[in-house]
This record gives C-alpha cells, structure tokens and sequence, in this order.
C-alpha cells in the first residue's frame, strides 16, 4: 500500500508568485542537488513561520529537494532558495547521498520529476 503524499493547498501558490517568497532572490546560500534529502521532526514545526511550516510537513520524513518542489508546486530555483533558509536556521537536518547511488531514491525523484 503506498502512503499518500501531503497535500498543499492550491490556493496558497495561486496567490503568491514564485519568486515574491524569496524576496527576489535566486541564489541558495546552501548547494542542494535534486538527490539531496532533508528531514525535520516535529518539535522543529513550532519555530517556524506558517509558509515555513508547509515546508517541514514534507520533511517529516525524508524528502529529496526535487520532490519538495514538485509537491510544493513552486519552481525548483525558489525551492531550493526556501530550503537553503531552513537550513540556515537549523529547521531541517540535510543528507547528503553516499558514493553508491540509492536506486529507490533515484526512482522517487524520477517520479516526482514526471509529475512536473
């Protein structure tokens, strides 16, 4: 039985343009790849503000940055800019893949990339 993935309210990104959440940025202070994983706990949720909290729900558990966006319905850029502010105020954790690529890992990111 495969587990349903969270859901973010449509009417959220219709209001908001992309790039307006950044603030006009387009550069991450952190280098995240597609692969790249993040988590965050619940105890974390708490310290965030409320667009930041839609965020972490995905990463309650590990998530790749390419499915992050994908459920986020936001471009990758502005993901990868949003992800690289949480990271920075130690609201989620970051794991980076081994040497051996991780073939599940690799079809969830080709199935979230598919769902663009």
């Amino acid at each position: 039985m495969q587990e349903e993935e969270p859901q973010v309210p449509a009417r959220d990104s219709a209001l908001v343009r992309p790039y307006a959440r950044t603030g006009g940025r387009t550069a991450a202070r952190h280098d995240l790849r597609l692969e790249t994983l993040l988590s965050t706990d619940e105890d974390r949720l708490h310290r965030a503000t409320a667009e930041q909290v839609q965020m972490l729900r995905l990463c309650l558990q590990p998530r790749s940055v390419a499915e992050i966006s994908a459920l986020m319905k936001i471009p990758l850029g502005v993901t990868r800019v949003l992800l690289s502010d949480l990271i920075t105020l130690n609201l989620v954790a970051v794991h980076e893949p081994g040497d051996k690529p991780n073939m599940a890992l690799l079809e969830r990111v080709l199935s979230g990339l598919r769902r663009l």
